[in-house]
């Protein structure tokens, strides 16, 4: 999201208050050895092989929420293979570098993840700083990663993808670090496959190589993230999805005329396994800073171009982050993104809201269990699309 994440100024606790102390939590799934039964009122219900969880008023076992047929969206649908949320925290208080845990930034809640595994949604994309996690002040991208917050990066990644989840590791930087945009594509390359390595016998991670570059020419960027896949190949990191993203805040809408379109033809992966992420918001101006929609077809019209183009070069896309108003013009708007997304023959991978998270209180489009404002009209509305 290319709005300016804030600092907060005030301690608020690192992680949200579980839902309940049973209600919700794991009770079951492969190398599980914890405690199976659930409080009065709950049932435990498997949601993949490796978690089972405690769901309230659930009478019996199933894969996932049973959801509705997407209203209005006919014809034959491909399903996605990647459907959730961005899970926000690590990247709050990007002006104060290191920052403190509590204070300044924070790590996703695990009761988050678990009610949206609930839902049966899959994929959490978390982002992160690459000033904290190559701290500028002991060698800045070249320098030691700082343990303490690689650290949380790994906790809550490795609890989304024990449960069976993916998780979507995005350096949030805006192709900035320390101010600075980032140029070299040997010092980019030499990053990515330290990370990579952090990762890399865990098959579900996916890479993220970088949120939302912007005023930079495509032709540099698709330069950059070509030596960020040679790096995260050469850690070891062979069976991971790798994502790339494009200039212009990687925006669906301007994807065939900020330069995207030309310079990520180029993109080659010695697996096979790279997607393009996009990015698409409905307010007048493509920001996500406004929760009135242009229309209620304004999704799938900002989307037509893109899909177009990923069916002509046969790349694959994903939708890394889509928001918009509580109201139900933008749901309907919404809706008629993801129709057009599921209906282009399996062109798009997946897609996933902007966002979840602890802190985000009354912003619009926060869909944080179990009562930020989003939940109530976008779980439901999305459920139709798995």
């Amino acid at each position: 999201m290319k709005t300016v994440l804030f600092s907060l100024a005030v301690a608020l606790v690192s992680a949200a208050p579980a839902l309940s102390t049973a209600v919700w939590g794991q009770c079951g799934g492969i190398g599980f050895s914890g405690d199976t039964t659930c409080d009065a009122g709950s049932t435990c219900v498997e949601v993949n092989e490796y978690y089972s969880q405690c769901q309230p008023g659930a009478s019996s076992p199933s894969t996932t929420s049973s959801a509705p047929s997407p209203t209005g969206c006919s014809g034959t649908r491909t399903k996605f293979k990647f459907f959730g949320v961005n899970e926000s925290g690590g990247e709050f208080g990007n002006n104060v570098i290191p920052g403190q845990l509590g204070k300044d930034y924070t790590w996703p809640s695990p009761s988050s993840i678990d009610y949206f595994m609930s839902q049966g949604f899959n994929t959490f994309r978390v982002p992160f700083l690459m000033e904290r996690v190559s701290p500028p002040s002991t060698g800045g991208l070249t320098g030691p990663f700082n343990s303490t917050y690689l650290s949380g990066l790994q906790q809550i990644v490795s609890y989304i993808t024990g449960k069976g989840g993916f998780a979507v590791v995005d350096p949030h930087n805006f192709m900035i670090y320390n101010g600075q945009t980032i140029s070299s594509t040997s010092t980019f390359q030499a990053w990515w496959q330290k990370l990579a390595t952090v990762f890399k016998t865990d098959e579900n991670v996916i890479f993220d190589l970088m949120n939302e570059p912007h005023d930079i020419p495509a032709t540099t960027v698709a330069s950059l993230m070509q030596a960020a896949i040679n790096g995260v190949r050469a850690s070891g990191a062979t069976s991971q999805l790798i994502l790339v993203e494009g200039t212009s805040y990687t925006g669906a809408w301007t994807w065939t005329t900020s330069g995207n379109s030309q310079a990520f033809t180029s993109i080659t992966d010695p697996n096979n396994n790279v997607a393009i992420q996009m990015h698409q918001y409905l307010d007048s101006d493509g920001s996500g800073t406004s929760p009135t929609c242009v229309s209620s077809t304004i999704g799938a019209e900002r989307l037509q171009a893109a899909t177009q183009w990923l069916q002509q070069t046969g790349f694959k896309g994903f939708l890394g982050e889509i928001g918009a108003g509580n109201n139900t013009q933008c749901v309907t708007a919404v809706e008629g993104a993801l129709c057009e997304m599921q209906q282009a023959g399996g062109a798009w991978l997946g897609a996933l809201w902007w966002a979840a998270g602890p802190w985000w209180g009354d912003y619009f489009q926060s869909i944080e269990p179990p009562s930020g404002p989003a939940v109530a009209a976008y779980v439901p509305a999305l459920k139709q699309f798995m």
